[in-house]
């Protein structure tokens, strides 16, 4: 039997594993999957289609799985939020539910930790640990890659994407894509380096990661010929190593797309 305290409210129809823990005051709704040996510390809201995969612990006035901040899909009974295995979600965390725009869906992957206060919105896609610092916020349909950090009080714009394992300062505001392994700081986020300390804990061997520095300087810092041009050079340069080219890859896509790519000063 789940250990559920007596003041918790569980609507009827809610999947709870046996090994779950509700505790006191939580609210559950009826379409929520709750995994096993998850824990719901206390005062806890789940909303709507929820699902909290096995491990996940959750701290008392987290609101999970509330219809977005996107005008006219506030209610949708589509809607639903997928949270992975093994996270930590502290005071006050709020994850909202997807919009028709993306299918409905809001996911947040393995081993990862918000913070309090921090804010995943409608139709983002979080990766796998990811740290999210106090009140970090993403807006809709940000896409995290797995072990970036979010910096406190940093804000990312939407439609934004933030590459693998890059890192984010505190109080930086983010509006344009942010490659793999970068470092970007500023009220008015920029691109400063590589996170090579990051890449270091990472277990990445020196040679590649002076490779990388290497190739980052090249496409941003170089002297001859415009970024474009450099980028272009990228494809054959290194087309040989998996790390660069997955940087070159993920600015082919950021040029295409909507917020286009974050370039060193």
């Amino acid at each position: 039997m789940s250990k559920i305290h007596p003041t918790a409210i569980i609507e009827a129809g809610a999947q709870i594993a046996a090994t779950a823990e509700i505790g006191p005051l939580c609210w559950i709704s009826s379409r929520a999957k709750i995994g096993e040996n998850v824990r719901l510390l206390g005062r806890v809201t789940v909303m709507g289609d929820t699902t909290i995969g096995e491990g996940t612990v959750v701290f008392p006035g987290a609101v999970l799985g509330a219809g977005p901040q996107d005008h006219g899909n506030e209610f949708k009974e589509e809607a639903r939020l997928i949270i992975g295995k093994n996270n930590i979600i502290r005071e006050n965390v709020t994850m909202h539910a997807g919009t028709p725009k993306e299918h409905f869906t809001t996911t947040v992957g393995d081993g990862c930790m918000f913070m309090i206060n921090s804010h995943v919105a409608h139709d983002c896609v979080v990766g796998n640990n990811v740290i999210m610092t106090n009140n970090a916020v993403i807006g809709g349909h940000v896409r995290i890659g797995d072990g970036a950090i979010l910096g406190g009080n940093c804000a990312v714009h939407q439609f934004c994407r933030i590459g693998r394992k890059a890192m984010i300062g505190g109080m930086t505001g983010v509006g344009r894509d942010v490659i793999p392994f970068a470092i970007v700081t500023g009220s008015y986020g920029r691109l400063r380096g590589l996170n090579l300390v990051g890449l270091r804990r990472s277990g990445f061997e020196p040679e590649t990661i002076k490779a990388i520095s290497h190739a980052f300087m090249f496409i941003f810092k170089g002297k001859e010929g415009t970024f474009e041009e450099r980028l272009v050079q990228a494809h054959e340069k290194y087309k040989d190593n998996e790390l660069i080219m997955e940087q070159v890859k993920f600015i082919d896509e950021a040029l295409a797309g909507r917020r286009k790519i974050m370039i060193a000063e």
